[in-house]
């Protein structure tokens, strides 16, 4: 039997990413992703928030064209961070959707209906 992680998500960006360039060269771009559940008639019920990390060149183009409220479209892993917090010395995590592939499916202020992939 294998084995799979994978997750799929289409939400808007929740800010700007930011973005961290490393002595060896390496690029890390961070975000968050607002994800809207199937309303119920009645309901009002709240978007679900993913943090994601973008890797290499992909986090570089992410950087260059994400902005608050951008749609994307994502694949990617779920993975947690895990650190030792300083002053309880508490072990925290938290789930982080590592991504392998970012489609920028437009912005708010665009809705052409393009689409661009990157992986």
């Amino acid at each position: 039997m294998a084995l799979l992680n994978q997750v799929n998500l289409v939400g808007r960006a929740g800010r700007d990413p930011e973005i961290r360039y490393f002595e060896t060269g390496t690029v890390l771009c961070t975000l968050t992703l607002a994800v809207d559940r199937l309303r119920r008639k009645g309901t009002d019920e709240q978007p679900d928030w993913f943090d994601l990390e973008i890797w290499g060149k992909t986090a570089e183009i992410a950087g260059e064209y994400v902005r608050k409220g951008s749609l994307l479209g994502i694949t990617g892993a779920l993975t947690f961070s895990r650190w030792t917090d300083k002053t309880t010395q508490e072990r925290r995590e938290r789930p982080v959707i590592k991504v392998d592939q970012l489609e920028l499916l437009g912005s708010r202020e665009r809705r052409s209906g393009d689409s661009e992939s990157f992986s």
